[in-house]
Order: structure tokens, then C-alpha cells, then sequence
């Protein structure tokens, strides 16, 4: 490369660690970063990044490698994520839920010669490393006190480097910035790679889309690892120079406490959180008037869990983000102004989105019929790490296949009904799970409901209805049945309701549903037989 040819890749370097230093150049002295006793300013926060860069790249590590991290939400989580990115390294962020063979795996595809871990994943980062690229690990410190390291790992001190120059990556929108597993339901995760490019583009359609502004104050409480929480709500508040509060605990007496503490604008969480949310005997009680804007995605919000939000913040702005991993991870919105007039709608395209609804030869389908949503983006992935095969199928006439069945109305919104794997077939007749779940969600005594199906000797498969009641409340199961049969078609209607204590989720809020299955799947004397059924 001649040297007027490097000096213009310089020049024109664009990566997400860039919006950092932008930042901290226009706002120097305002707070970036809370998380527990720690304050950082954006001056201070572009300064450590630096010098966390330069201690990466004194441990040997070179552009393009894979640095993995294991850890719970903390301000060393955002300090790493952007030197990663600043150092021309590859960031692989992992479930923490995840035991270790399951981590051992992400780790030896992704072929991470690095592992950065929170204070109480010592022991699982330990155990999942042997015998993979692992060369070297970081432990990070937590929201709270920092736990001493393993033996022979370095410590987030240790791998600070005295000099803080800024460092010129001269990365450009092409390059890889990280690797986000997918949640591998399925088969064996993916690991969706996504450009600078691809996030900086989706980073623009997630600020002018939501609404997002440089005076909002943001909690992030869903897991950094998870791309909503990561690239949906941090990478943007960076780029736009807010002020972010980080925690670990995404418990309601938490929440509450760190929205009314901080004066917090601006909100993201799953449908599950702001239930927990709405529930906690402290919601009334808590000052949350300086609460403006309030984003849900990750799974579908419950219409009436809308109607009750919209009564109980009627000053919150609410804002429906979905997506995919793969489009890293927004695809469409549903705004404000809609949020009743269209509830239960995914929205529109975002701004860098098309989105089609489209049947098995790629035809658009009509309003009102179902098909699997397809989108075209510069936000989406580039592939998936070191899996050909996968990536041509997910790519399939030139679309990304999200494997989410919608809707469309007149206008083009889309409202999704289901993910392939989880409409119920009974009696060759299709049901989505997500319609009797909202006839289910009508009943005052229900707190929370997952709609599965389960084998059934007769139909094949049979619609169950898993129901939490709310405190205090008693649900009846034929009452759960009847009531469903007076609103659907009869072969919609469970056929048994399941009391539960709770339903199992993921970190991101997301009802686990293949945990449901395999848990009450084999449990074939309390079903309904065929002369019942």
C-alpha cells in the first residue's frame, strides 16, 4: 500500500470504538459511565480504552483475533467492549447462563486466544477454557467489589497500559468487530458475524427510530452479552454522548431503585421485566416522573400488558423494537403513536431495513396471510463463523429468512405470530401459540403465560397452556379452558393448563419454551385422550 493510500485509510477509519472518541471530544467532562461506586466522564472513559487497548496488544494478541467475554453487566464490560473494537480485535460475547461444555464449545469455533470473565465466573471461565485457543484471561471486576483473580490470570489493573496516546485502529465499515452466538434452540449456535459497518448502520436506525437524543439518561439491566441490551441501547447511547447507568441485577427492588435514584429517561426491557416491573409492590410508591421513553423487544409484549403500562406511565413513550441476532438485531419498529392503535404489532421497516413477508417461493404474501419474514440491510451479518452451509440457506434468494412467521396489514406492518418451531399443529390444523397466549393474558388472574404444544396420541400435538397465577390469585384450569373456547375456534383452546410458580427464561427475558417442552413433553397421563380431546 503506498503511503498516500494508507494515510487515506486513516483518515476515512470508521469503527464502533470511533463513536467513543467523538464523543468524548464533544463531551468530555459529561458522565458516561455509572455502574455502582464507579463514574467515568467520557474524557476518562476514551482514556482507559486506550490504555486497555495497548494492554491487549502487549499480550500478543493481533487484529483479527477473538476475544471472548464471560460476564455479568459492569462498567469494566463497556470499557473492554470498546477497547476490543479500538484494538482491531474481535469481540465473542457468551451467555453466561450457559454451563461449561456449552461455553468450552463457543469458545474452541470462535477460536478466542483470549477470555475475559466477571468476578463469580471464575471457575466456569476456568473449567470451559481447557483445552481450547485460550492462550490468555482477564478478570474483570464486577458492579460491586472486584474478586482477586486466578492464578496466572491478569487482573483489569494489570492489563491497563501506563500509556494512554490515543490509539488509530485505521479500521474501516468492513472489518469484523464480533461474533454473537446464537441461542442454538435448534443445533449447535451460529455465530452471526458482524461488521463496524454493520452495527454503525444499525446504531442510526436505532437513535431515529426510537427517538433517541444526547440528554437522555439510560439504564442498561439486560444482559451486555445479549445484542438488544449491547447494540440496541449501549452502542447508541455512546454514539450519541448519554449517560449510561449499568447493573447487573435487573431484579424489580433494583430497577425501581436506580430509576428513581438516577433520574433515568430512557428504558429497555423484555415483556417479562416490565410485568416483574408492574407487579413489584414498590411500582406505585417509586418517582419514575422523569421516565420518558420506554423500549420493549426480545420477545412479544402482551396486549394487555400494553393497555395496563399505558395506564400506569401514561407520560412513558413506548417503542416495540424487533429483530434478529443477524441484523444486529433490529429489523423493524413499531412507534409510539401506534403502540394502542396497533398493539401487538411489530411495526414497519427501520430506517436501514426492508422487510418483506414472503411464502416458501419467495411471493410476497397477501394482508392477513401468514408467511416467514425476510429482510434485506446493511446491518445484517456477513455469515455465519466457519458454517458455509448455513449461511447460504439463511441467504436463500437473496434475503436474510429470519424463521419468524407474521402477518401483514394494508400499510405493511407486521405482526408476529409465531417462530417456525414453536406453531403448534393439531390435527393438520396450524395454531399460533402467541394468539391463545393473548386470549390467556385477558383472564385479571394471570400474571404471565407460555402456550406450547405437546404430543398427543390422537391429534399429534395438543395446545397446553403453562399459567402463572399473580399473587394471590387462584386460576381454575377448566375456567382457563372455557373461557379460551367462548374466544378462539375449539381446536385453539387448551386443552390443559399447567399451574407454575414461574416459566424458565434466558438472561434476555426470553421464555424458554423448548425448557417446557422437554419438561412436561413426556408427561402423557395427564393429557387428554383421544375420546376426550
Amino acid at each position: 500500500m503506498s503511503d498516500v493510500a494508507e494515510r487515506i485509510r486513516l483518515a476515512r477509519q470508521q469503527s464502533i470504538a470511533d463513536t467513543l472518541r467523538r464523543s468524548a471530544r464533544r463531551h468530555p467532562d459529561k458522565p458516561a459511565i455509572l455502574c455502582g461506586d464507579v463514574a467515568w466522564s467520557y474524557a476518562e472513559f476514551d482514556a482507559l480504552t486506550d490504555r486497555l487497548a495497548r494492554g491487549l496488544l502487549a499480550r500478543g494478541l493481533v487484529g483479527g483475533d477473538r476475544v471472548a467475554i464471560l460476564s455479568r453487566n459492569s462498567h469494566a464490560f463497556a470499557a473492554l467492549r470498546y477497547a476490543v473494537a479500538r484494538a482491531g480485535l474481535v469481540l465473542v460475547p457468551i451467555n453466561f447462563m450457559l454451563n461449561a461444555h456449552e461455553v468450552g464449545y463457543i469458545l474452541e469455533s470462535s477460536g478466542a486466544r483470549a477470555l475475559a470473565y466477571g468476578p463469580d465466573m471464575a471457575a466456569l471461565a476456568a473449567e470451559a477454557a481447557g483445552g481450547s485457543a485460550v492462550e490468555w484471561r482477564l478478570a474483570l471486576p464486577g458492579e460491586g467489589a472486584a474478586a482477586a483473580p486466578l492464578p496466572g490470570d491478569a487482573s483489569f489493573e494489570d492489563a491497563l497500559d501506563p500509556d494512554a496516546t490515543p490509539l488509530l485502529s485505521g479500521l474501516s465499515e468492513a472489518d469484523l468487530a464480533q461474533i454473537v452466538y446464537t441461542s442454538g434452540t435448534e443445533s449447535l449456535p451460529k455465530g452471526a458475524m458482524l461488521t463496524h459497518g454493520a452495527v454503525l448502520w444499525e446504531y442510526v436506525s436505532c437513535i431515529v427510530d426510537g427517538g433517541m437524543a444526547q440528554e437522555d439518561v439510560i439504564l442498561h439491566a439486560l444482559p451486555l452479552y445479549h445484542c438488544a441490551q449491547l447494540d440496541v441501547f449501549l452502542g447508541p447511547a455512546v454514539m450519541l454522548g448519554m449517560t449510561s447507568v449499568i447493573t447487573g441485577a435487573p431484579t424489580p427492588d433494583n430497577l425501581l431503585g436506580l430509576l428513581e435514584r438516577h433520574a433515568i429517561t430512557s428504558f429497555f426491557a423484555p415483556p417479562t421485566i416490565w410485568i416483574g416491573l408492574l407487579r413489584a409492590e414498590g411500582f406505585d410508591a417509586a418517582d419514575l416522573s422523569r421516565l420518558e421513553k420506554g423500549y420493549y423487544g426480545a420477545a412479544i409484549m402482551p396486549v394487555e400488558v400494553l393497555r395496563e403500562l399505558a395506564r400506569r406511565l401514561p407520560n412513558v413513550r413506548l417503542v416495540n423494537f424487533y429483530g434478529q441476532t443477524e441484523i444486529a438485531p433490529l429489523a423493524t419498529f413499531l412507534p409510539p403513536e401506534e403502540q394502542l392503535s396497533h398493539a401487538g404489532s411489530a411495526g414497519n421497516a427501520a430506517l436501514n431495513v426492508e422487510t418483506r413477508v414472503v411464502d416458501d417461493a419467495m411471493n410476497d404474501v397477501a394482508p392477513g396471510e401468514i408467511g416467514e419474514i425476510v429482510h434485506r440491510s446493511p446491518h445484517l451479518m456477513s455469515g455465519y463463523w466457519n458454517d458455509p452451509e448455513r449461511t447460504e440457506a439463511a441467504f436463500a434468494g437473496g434475503w436474510f429468512h429470519s424463521g419468524d412467521l407474521a402477518v401483514r396489514d394494508a400499510e405493511g406492518r407486521i405482526t408476529v405470530v409465531d417462530r417456525k418451531k414453536d406453531m403448534i399443529k393439531t390435527g393438520g390444523e396450524n395454531v399460533s401459540s402467541r394468539e391463545v397466549e393473548e386470549c390467556v393474558y385477558l383472564l385479571p388472574e394471570v400474571a404471565e403465560v407460555a402456550v406450547i404444544g405437546l404430543p398427543h396420541p390422537k391429534w399429534i400435538e395438543t395446545v397446553v397452556a403453562v399459567v402463572v397465577p399473580k399473587s394471590g390469585a387462584t386460576v381454575d384450569e377448566a375456567a382457563v379452558i372455557a373461557h379460551c373456547r367462548e374466544r378462539l375456534a375449539h381446536y385453539k383452546a387448551p386443552t390443559r393448563v399447567i399451574l407454575a410458580e414461574g416459566l424458565p427464561k434466558n438472561p434476555s427475558g426470553k421464555i424458554l419454551k423448548r425448557d417446557l417442552r422437554a419438561e412436561h413433553g413426556g408427561d402423557h397421563d395427564h393429557l387428554p385422550g383421544a375420546a376426550e380431546a
